[in-house]
């Protein structure tokens, strides 16, 4: 059985995080950015905490926002991790880390080989490999073949085809949000099924 983790994100109600408990997620991820429709409130997800079990990380995911919002908002959320999904460079990356004391994952949009080198390089803990910010598309694998670091693989990810990816590049970890819904609501068989898939390999 593959050791390739599962992070369900974009949990915006009590019974997401249920869900994705009784399935043994290994991340659990709320949107903290309020542009964006599965944007959860700070109080909400610390409120959320008591159906997390003690072996799963709650990841606070933030897009190009003040530094100070993000500090306040993980503090207040009690998240265990911190995600950038958007322009956030190294230096704010180093900001984050060094004011928080938590682990920073970042986002990449792996288009060529140049963003695979940053990738990297980057700061961060660890990189989330994604094809932008909620697209629900693949991005070409193919560029990842050789990429020499722990990663999160996301985008586009899907029942249908997460056992390809985890069978075939092995990442530290799967992210899946948009292709476990239902009209925009996280579907329990469908999460079922994504675990299912990463598991059987």
């Amino acid at each position: 059985m593959t050791d390739t983790k599962i992070k369900f994100c974009g949990l915006r109600r009590e019974e997401d995080v249920k869900y994705a408990a009784s399935l043994d997620a290994d991340f659990m991820g709320f949107i903290l950015s309020d542009r964006f429709k599965r944007f959860v409130k700070p109080e909400d997800v610390a409120s959320f905490r008591k159906y997390v079990p003690s072996n799963a990380k709650t990841v606070g995911v933030f897009v190009d926002e003040p530094e100070d919002y993000v500090i306040s908002a993980s503090k207040t959320a009690k998240v265990d991790l911190i995600q950038l999904h958007g322009s956030e460079d190294d230096r704010y990356i180093a900001d984050i880390k060094k004011k928080t004391g938590l682990p920073v994952i970042k986002m990449v949009k792996p288009v060529s080989e140049s963003d695979i080198i940053a990738a990297r390089q980057c700061v961060a803990d660890l990189i989330l490999l994604d094809s932008g910010t909620g697209t629900g598309k693949v991005f070409d694998w193919s560029l990842i073949k050789d990429f020499d670091r722990d990663y999160i693989l996301a985008g586009g990810l899907s029942p249908d085809n997460v056992s390809d990816a985890v069978a075939r590049l092995r990442p530290f970890a799967v992210d899946v949000s948009s292709g476990v819904e239902e009209a925009g609501i996280k579907d329990f068989s469908k999460m079922k099924a994504f675990a299912s898939e990463v598991r059987k390999i």
